[in-house]
């Protein structure tokens, strides 16, 4: 009801009064839907035009910015005010200033706008989207309807027709009252009843369906009321702006921290199975045992045998063998895959366990979030918990866990560039498939320890697939520390220039 025809009414004589014989000092717009009057006695004018959200407010004080700010309307800069014309039955009102110029305020919702006459001719438009705005005639603005008892006769009782901008507030005020329920004289009553109240009732600012509304009637849970309609309206537009960057702010904490929690699920459930499926899988400790016991049955260069396993009621066991090795160094090697084996779940095991913590911890804040009721309290959770971020929520890179190993695989180009700006340190080793286009791979490193060879296959294997040789048998994958990894100015995204490279050829894996 900020932009109603009753409103307004009450709204002209008031701001009349603050502003005749003022002249415009300056008239400016730095947002794309707000235009921002100061007269040079100092009393401001905000016109906030936005198509979700259209109002006026009058704010005691404005600074304009140094920047991206632009003057609009410079025909009437230093103008006075000599009167302001509320246009009957009408939710427009213009300020007339020297020299024939007039600036129509039209207060029409969704498609409000200002429009600068000289004389009747238009000569700027501050929202030119509404292009039926360049076609509109001040001398056809004001509206003779028969608001009569017996104008209402002739409608049958068809309020609307007399009153055209009651609006929904009030609409729903007379359905409140039973208008419909009434005979025509008891209605052509409480229309007058309702006019007069609209004419001396106190401003409203309410919550209504969990929402700041405007109201000269006492509709829902009233927050403030005012006598002052300048007052009234910059109230109202504050609280509404305030409520409704509360509501933005809040759902986008929700998104992000939900996003968040999410990831972490994720990471908890394929880790978990992870760790289920080594658990559930080859011992390598008793294959090394089993080799170690059958020394003799084993010839050199054997590709594969069969043997007994003593762990299981001496059931046959098939053993892979490297073809190149003694089978005492076969042996070696699977005592190395079972050590390494062991790492990775003990490290499994501690990153699921974090990743549980981690998880309450989100709970709580999606919680806490989910519960404020103010844009204070909101801003209070989210200082008091700060380690949710748009960088946890939104990585430039997937990220897998490998013998305790981080490994990042970029997500984009951009990404890339990112990942190696943002996230590598010099001595974490980089990889990517040969010659073609993919993602970069990152090795974390940890300090005091070599890269393993089955964390560089693994990496490898991810660098492969996350190229354009996904669907090669194999795939030669380039590596090098990260500090031989450099990117020219100039170069397109994900380009870099690489020294001392090695060379590793692996099946293309996730």
């Amino acid at each position: 009801m900020h932009n109603n025809y009753y409103f307004l009414k009450r709204l002209t004589p008031v701001l009349s009064a603050k502003i005749r014989r003022a002249a415009i000092s300056e008239c400016f717009t730095q947002n794309k839907n707000e235009l921002i009057i100061i007269f040079d006695n100092e009393f401001i004018i905000k016109a906030y035009l936005d198509p979700a959200f259209c109002c006026l407010s009058f704010p005691s004080t404005f600074h304009r910015a140094r920047k991206n700010s632009v003057d609009l309307f410079t025909d009437i800069k230093s103008k006075a005010v000599q009167t302001i014309t509320q246009f009957k039955n009408e939710r427009c009102f213009s300020i007339e200033f020297d020299n024939g110029y007039r600036l129509l305020f039209k207060m029409h919702g969704n498609r409000s706008n200002l429009i600068l006459f000289k004389k009747l001719k238009i000569i700027e438009v501050f929202r030119k989207s509404l292009k039926n705005d360049f076609d509109i005639s001040l001398d056809t603005l004001d509206r003779e309807i028969d608001q009569t008892f017996k104008g209402l006769e002739a409608a049958r009782g068809a309020y609307a027709k007399l009153y055209p901008t009651f609006g929904p507030n009030l609409k729903q005020y007379l359905l409140h009252e039973r208008y419909n329920e009434k005979t025509l004289e008891e209605q052509w009553k409480l229309l007058e009843k309702t006019v007069d109240l609209l004419k001396v009732s106190d401003f409203n600012i309410s919550n209504s369906r969990d929402s700041i509304s405007f109201s000269l009637l006492n509709i829902g849970t009233a927050l403030e009321t005012f006598t002052d309609p300048i007052a009234a309206i910059t109230f109202f537009f504050n609280s509404k702006i305030q409520d409704e960057a509360f509501d933005k702010e809040k759902t986008k904490r929700l998104k992000l921290i939900d996003k968040a929690l999410q990831r972490t699920k994720n990471y908890i459930s394929s880790n978990t199975k992870k760790l289920e499926s080594l658990k559930r899988g080859i011992d390598y400790s008793q294959i090394a045992d089993i080799i170690m016991a059958n020394l003799h049955l084993i010839p050199v260069g054997t590709k594969s045998i069969g043997l007994e396993n003593f762990y299981d009621q001496n059931k046959k066991v098939s053993i892979r063998l490297n073809t190149t090795l003694s089978p005492q160094k076969n042996a070696e090697n699977y005592y190395r895959k079972s050590k390494n084996q062991s790492v990775e779940m003990s490290v499994l095991k501690q990153n699921i366990e974090l990743k549980n913590i981690r998880k309450r911890e989100l709970q709580l804040q999606l919680d806490l979030v989910d519960t404020a009721s103010s844009l204070k309290e909101l801003r209070q959770i989210i200082k008091n918990e700060p380690e949710i971020t748009k960088k946890e929520a939104s990585k430039p890179y997937s990220e897998i866990n490998c013998m305790g190993y981080q490994i990042l695989v970029g997500k984009n180009a951009n990404a890339n560039d990112t990942i190696l700006r943002s996230f590598t340190q010099k001595n974490d080793l980089w990889l990517h498939a040969k010659d073609v286009s993919g993602s970069h791979v990152i090795i974390k490193e940890i300090p005091g320890r070599n890269f393993p060879k089955p964390v560089i296959e693994k990496a490898a294997e991810l660098a492969a697939y996350h190229s354009k040789k996904r669907n090669e048998t194999t795939c030669p994958v380039i590596y090098t520390p990260r500090k031989y990894v450099r990117k020219r100015k100039g170069d397109p995204p994900g380009m870099v220039i690489i020294d001392k490279e090695q060379v590793i050829l692996v099946r293309p894996k996730a």
